[in-house]
């Protein structure tokens, strides 16, 4: 956006003056219809001027008139040949005009000539009378050529998507294409589309493959060739008119399959054809091959077949030879291959394919008559090689056909010889050969039939052996101009003399380089060329040669060196015209840059305005010198921009502003606004503040945004909250078009929106690059950037926060080709900021890096540059060590911030390590991981292991020790991992050899493989599973098991040891459960076990049904032992008796055994968090051993769980804070040699109190042998947040061996149970007293302790009486 302010006054009499000019036009319309029309009739269509005939010669360009009078206008149609003659049909040949009563035909060079005389051509003008229902209203006038409407629509076509300047080589294929808009679009409508190479018609062919897809018009060039090398141009016609698009597509020759062989040959055609010879003709190449083309060979091949046969034994220097020994009748085609001392070049395309047959004499001879003599008798083509002959049939003629004999003579001679004495050829062209160069020869022809030979036909003149045809001479003045950024227009002064001139041949070489290139591989004619290709902001030189039949003419004088950038032009008109301040006798004004500012810099601009009266404009434009502008009045203006190459057009007239002072308390708009650093999924977006602050100062700004042709109800704002800066990065914009806007804002309120800004399409641009930041060897941290789109007046501009970097004391900016590097100085803290880099001169070339802290950057070369800044590299990982694969030794860290000039140093008890067999170092700087892989380790291995990192100025390091046991067992693990690897090689075992008990009171031993294994015919082979079966184990059994895999890649082995007491013993103990287990039906009730070497059986809640008697049977394989116990519910122990013991025999009373006197509880129930701490009492003699289980697994003190033994009488218990992990079943095993004894309870852990569902208390525990306890009695209850009725428990149980059985009566009391061992009043269920219950406790039961638990979503406590 650019402003200026302006002032000037306003002359008083100017309002006049847009009157005048409307009341002017008004009347010329009157006097025209007058004139017209002067009786207001309607009157036929009449010719005052009649067309007349004309007589023009070829190539000159005829323009036909005619003046009619009518009313209303007539229409006016031209015909050639009573055929309508249509411009559309035929652009650029017919163009047609009308001016009021005066109507021409211009007929443009292309006029068919005949004969090369005089050509005369006639037109007729007819204009048909209109019709009855004609409107006669005089302001109707002739729809102008170029819209005729079809169907009454006007088709617009716009061509898009083009194709741009193409460079292929021989032998590709190539696609053409263009995207094709015609508007409206109508279904089934098809336009016409035709391709064009150097303005000529191209046809469907093998060459060339035309597509249409209903919007898109391709051309596929199938096998490249330098006859396809041209301008080609697409053209679209509709009857509304035609739209045409062209570009240039050059095709280099293919690689030589010798080296320094020259390029093949191009343009094969066949001149003149007939049964005794065919002329073929071709173009010299543009590249030798860097030795001078000795000549060429002729090849050809009949059609329908491949075989290719070469036409001249000798090389020929003319690009033209005549080739005889044709069959009549038959098709050939030809090829052409150049030859120099390197070898022989490429063949050219094949020619299209040729008859051998003469289409004339086709008359009816008449009979018996001696032919006469040949007439018109030439020489047509003369060369040291060949001479050729034509001439004309006699006009008497024999019964027969004629034939032809032809005499020469040596000039200075009367001595005729027959040149065809054998055979006399057929057609009336003939080409002589063996002639000697330098001589000079007369020729003449005979005619012959059966009647006889004819009389000679006069001789020609005397002909010198020898080129007729000169080599042309050299162009001259070539001269190179600039022309686009990667083009060259080259023009030269075309040869002197030259003779049937085919074209040139244009190269160039970059100025010190004295290598030369062809522009052009196929010969251009006119003597102007573009040179495409060419890199920007290099020097070239150019030259021409012309080519004829006759061979490339030497080289021209070189050009000028040129500098190859684009061509500076006046720049396009600015746009945006708006104001930003007004006070009472001048306003601001700001617009926008032009999009095109023409090659060059800017250098100015220059303001145009006009007052506005009354809505009408002024027909006075005044410059920018005007002086003031006047209070309350209305102006437009205009802006043109300035540069080296001149002054543009103008801009389009503002919209009309007041001049009147601003006195608002908001801000002016903001201006400027540009777009920049433009991605698919981000961009950024600058401006400047405005130049009316309004009553206070600004303090932020509001950005709005919408996509490009949304309503205005679709803006919305970026940012809700108002920002200081002069700049944005919206985060939204992706794959779209978007408009933007900004409003300033001060403590009065929110100014007026800016400026729309342009459409900007939210996408990536091919080549785009980003900024990147690099540390050298010697710290210095630098910002690049890399622009491929430079022109020669490009620039680099570099920015901090957006504002040109001017303190080259911090910065240093370096620029090198298509390069920029800004190096910081002395980087510090105060470098933190967004560096942009933007260059000028292109379609918007930026981009932006963002040098934040590295807490808030999450680019990783960001935080690179603040490790600099504080000369340290964070770490994510300290060096650490783990072991892979193999036993593989690894040892890593991670960085998290590292630059790619990053390096690492490795190093063991002071000596650096180099990657090699025994190290392996990766270094992944992405991710910042450094890592070094050991394959094993040794004891020299031992020892402190270092990482040194170094970016730039910025260290760190990090160290590992690994000595004594830590190194040791590091050490054994890898050998072992490794050892695991080698055995998993071959055939290994999954799972080692074990023994299980099936429910059949079978062992079987049993393992996993990984490879199928032959085993004896006693053992099972189960798909990957090896097993061995005992049906009955026994002592025999006992022993050792091995078994071994093997096979080419290792071996692996498994033992088992059944001799082992413990294992044996576990085996047997199974098998004895099995058969147990298969006898008695099992639940949570009834449960059978084993602890130490004893077996128990547990009854929970015993009745009567569980009376009986119970056997226990053991099987050692040769015979059975039989145990049994009776229950009957009578029996009653000693008061004495600590308790019955199940042994194999009998009750056995042992007063010293290992037994849990009790303390602990049945259940526990602790808040995570607590602390838990139980105690019990052990006895036995000798003291016995303890153990303690968790789930019946075996547990060990630690930290967390403490467990103690005092006194060989405490066992304790402690939990320092439970966790949820720490709930399950906890057993304590106590044992001597007189028995074995253990106690159970449960740990149940809750996060919060109200978690708990119930709490179950235990109050009292009566233990009775005999004699009565009786306790008091006591009542609870629990409050809560909630009261529903409270729960009434009660419990009783029979302990049997070690096991609590629990009961309870919730109904009607039940009938008293046997008297047992051990009673205990327990907490095990619950029910609800809704309303009064007798209970009847069990006898001798005199007291017991209740207790009322309520729920704990109770409202309130609650207290009950209870009453025995």
């Amino acid at each position: 956006m650019v402003w200026l302010m302006l002032t000037g006054d306003a002359d008083a009499n100017r309002d006049a003056n847009g009157r005048c000019l409307r009341c002017r036009q008004i009347y010329e319309n009157e006097e025209h219809s007058k004139r017209m029309n002067k009786d207001s009739l309607m009157h036929a269509p009449e010719f005052v001027i009649k067309p007349r005939s004309h007589t023009v010669w070829e190539n000159q360009s005829v323009r036909l008139h005619c003046t009619l009078s009518g009313w209303p206008n007539p229409h006016v149609v031209w015909y050639k040949n009573n055929v309508t003659i249509d411009p559309i049909a035929h652009p650029g040949k017919y163009k047609i005009e009308s001016s009021y009563s005066v109507h021409s035909l211009e007929i443009d060079s292309s006029v068919p000539a005949c004969d090369s005389s005089p050509l005369t051509i006639q037109k007729h003008a007819c204009v048909p009378p209109p019709p009855p229902h004609a409107s006669t209203d005089p302001n109707i006038s002739v729809p102008p050529v170029g819209q005729v409407s079809e169907y009454g629509i006007t088709f617009k076509t716009h061509i898009v998507d083009t194709f741009g300047v193409s460079f292929g080589r021989e032998g590709e294929t190539m696609s053409l294409g263009c995207t094709v808009i015609i508007h409206p679009n109508l279904e089934r409508y098809q336009p016409g589309v035709e391709w064009y190479r150097d303005d000529v018609l191209l046809a469907p062919s093998k060459w060339h493959q035309m597509h249409w897809s209903g919007d898109r018009a391709t051309l596929t060039l199938t096998h490249l060739n330098k006859e396809d090398e041209g301008l080609y141009t697409l053209r679209v016609t509709t009857k509304s008119g035609y739209e045409t698009y062209s570009a240039y597509v050059f095709v280099r020759d293919a690689d030589a399959e010798v080296e320094g062989a020259p390029g093949a040959p191009l343009d094969v055609r066949c001149l003149d054809a007939n049964k005794d010879y065919v002329i073929v003709s071709w173009k010299q190449p543009a590249v030798d091959g860097g030795n001078s083309i000795l000549g060429y060979f002729v090849d050809r091949c009949e059609v329908g077949t491949n075989h290719w046969i070469q036409c001249n034994d000798t090389p020929v220097k003319f690009a033209r030879l005549p080739v005889t020994g044709l069959v009549e009748g038959r098709s050939y085609a030809f090829r052409v291959r150049a030859v120099n001392k390197s070898g022989m070049s490429r063949p050219s395309r094949t020619s299209e394919p040729v008859a051998a047959v003469d289409a004339a004499d086709r008359e009816e001879p008449a009979e018996g008559v001696v032919p006469g003599k040949p007439l018109e008798l030439e020489v047509t083509e003369a060369t040291k090689n060949y001479v050729v002959l034509s001439w004309k049939p006699p006009g008497e003629r024999g019964h027969e056909g004629i034939m032809y004999y032809v005499e020469k003579c040596v000039s200075g001679t009367d001595s005729w010889q027959r040149v065809n004495t054998e055979i006399p050829v057929k057609s009336p062209r003939f080409a002589l050969f063996d002639l000697a160069e330098g001589k000079s020869y007369s020729f003449r022809v005979r005619c012959c039939n059966s009647a006889g030979v004819g009389e000679p036909s006069p001789p020609t003149e005397a002909t010198t052996v020898g080129d007729k045809l000169d080599v042309p001479a050299a162009p001259e003045r070539v001269v190179a101009t600039r022309n686009t950024a990667t083009s060259v227009v080259v023009s030269w002064e075309k040869s002197r003399h030259a003779k049937d001139l085919v074209g040139y041949y244009i190269e160039t070489s970059v100025v010190g380089s004295d290598t030369w290139e062809p522009c052009n591989n196929k010969p251009v004619p006119g003597s102007r060329f573009v040179c495409h290709g060419l890199v920007t902001g290099e020097t070239y030189v150019f030259k021409v040669r012309a080519v004829n039949a006759a061979g490339i003419s030497m080289s021209s004088q070189e050009s000028e060196p040129v500098l190859v950038k684009a061509a500076i032009a006046s720049p396009a008109p600015p746009f945006g015209i708006s104001v930003l301040e007004c006070v009472r006798d001048s306003m601001v004004l700001g617009w926008k840059q032009p999009a095109f500012v023409g090659g060059s810099d800017i250098i100015g601009y220059f303001v145009d305005y006009r007052e506005v009266f009354d809505g009408l404009e002024g027909s006075a434009v005044f410059p920018l010198q005007v002086c003031d502008l006047k209070e309350n009045k209305k102006y437009q203006f205009q802006v043109r921009a300035a540069n080296m190459a001149g002054v543009g057009i103008p801009s389009l007239p503002s919209n009309t502003f007041l001049c009147e002072e601003w006195t608002i308390a908001v801000p002016g708009p903001p201006h400027d606004l540009q777009v920049t650093e433009v991605r698919s999924s981000s961009l950024v977006l600058l401006w400047k503040p405005p130049v009316y602050q309004g009553r206070d100062a600004v303090n932020g700004f509001y950005v709005d945004i919408k996509e490009a042709g949304a309503s205005e109800e679709a803006w919305r704002g970026i940012n809700k909250k108002a920002t200081d800066s002069k700049f944005i990065k919206p985060p939204g914009p992706r794959n779209g078009k978007y408009v933007f806007r900004v409003r300033a804002q001060n403590n009065a309120g929110v100014g007026n929106a800016s400026e729309v800004t342009e459409p900007t399409l939210a996408e990536t641009k091919a080549g785009t690059k980003e900024i990147m930041v690099d540390v050298d060897d010697d710290g210095v941290i630098s910002l690049n950037f890399e622009c491929s789109a430079m022109s020669a007046e490009s620039k680099f501009v570099w920015s901090k926060n957006y504002e040109e970097i001017s303190d080259t004391e911090r910065i240093a900016v370096e620029t090198k080709g298509s390069k920029a590097k800004a190096s910081f100085l002395a980087p510090g803290e105060e470098d933190i900021g967004v560096y942009s880099c933007s260059v000028t001169h292109t379609d918007g070339a930026s981009a932006s890096y963002d040098l934040t802290a590295e807490e808030s950057s999450s680019d990783l070369s960001s935080g690179i540059v603040f490790c600099f800044f504080r000369s340290v590299i964070p770490l994510k990982s300290e060096l650490a060590v783990e072991l892979q694969e193999k036993g593989r030794v690894r040892f890593w860290l991670q960085a998290e911030k590292i630059s790619a000039n990053g390096k690492v140093d490795y190093v063991f008890n002071d000596n650096s390590l180099s990657a090699g067999e025994k190290y392996k170092m990766n270094f992944d700087k992405n991710t910042g991981v450094i890592e070094m892989i050991m394959e094993s380790l040794t004891p020299k291995d031992e020892g402190t292991f270092t990482f040194q990192l170094q970016d730039g100025k910025a260290t760190n390091q990090s160290s590992l020790v690994l000595i004594g046991d830590v190194f040791k067992a590091l050490q054994k693990e890898s050998e072992f991992q490794m050892k695991e690897w080698v055995r998993k090689q071959g055939p290994h075992f999954v799972e080692y050899l074990g023994f299980e008990v099936t429910p059949e009171c079978c062992v079987i031993l049993k393992c996993k493989v990984r490879r199928r294994l032959k085993w004896p015919e006693s053992h099972v082979l189960v798909r990957s599973s090896c097993c061995h079966l005992f049906h009955q184990i026994s002592k025999k059994d006992a022993g050792v098991y091995n078994i071994v895999l093997k096979d080419d890649r290792g071996k692996d082995t498994s033992t088992l040891n059944l001799t082992d007491q413990g294992i044996y013993t576990s085996a047997i103990k199974n098998n004895t459960r099995a058969l147990l287990d298969s006898a008695i039906s099992f639940s949570d009730r009834i449960k059978s076990g084993v602890v130490g070497e004893q077996l128990w059986l547990q009854i929970k809640e015993p009745t009567e049904k569980d009376t009986g008697k119970y056997a226990i049977e053991f099987n050692d394989g040769k015979g059975g032992l039989r145990r049994t116990v009776e229950l009957s519910g009578q029996g009653q122990l000693p008061p004495d008796a600590l308790e019955a013991v199940l042994v194999l025999d009998s009750y056995v009373f042992l007063p010293d055994r290992a037994r849990v006197k009790g303390g602990l509880p049945d259940v526990v129930t602790i808040q995570e968090g607590k602390d838990l701490n139980l105690t019990c009492n052990i006895s036995g003699d000798p003291v016995p051993e303890v153990t303690w289980l968790k789930n019946e697994r075996e547990i060990v003190s630690d930290d967390h769980l403490l467990l103690k033994f005092e006194s060989g009488k405490f066992a304790s218990f402690i939990i320092t804070k439970v966790n949820s992990d720490d709930s399950g079943k906890y057993s304590i095993l106590v044992k001597n040699k007189f028995g074995t004894e253990s106690g159970e309870f449960t740990v149940s852990v809750f996060n919060h109190p109200e978690d708990m569902f119930l709490h179950l208390l235990l109050l009292s525990r009566l233990t009775v042998f005999g004699s009565l306890i009786t306790p008091p009695l006591s009542l609870y209850t629990s409050p809560s947040p909630l009261s529903p009725p409270p729960l009434l428990v009660l419990s009783w149980s029979l302990q049997l061996l070690l096991s609590v059985a629990k009961s309870s009566f919730f109904t009607a009391p039940p009938a008293p149970p046997p008297p047992s061992p051990v009673l205990s009043v327990l907490l095990s269920s619950s029910f609800t007293l809704s309303q009064p219950v007798q209970f009847k406790p069990p006898s001798p039961l005199k007291s017991f302790d209740l207790l009322l638990i309520p729920p704990v979503y109770s409202s309130s406590s609650e207290s009950i009486e209870f009453r025995l």
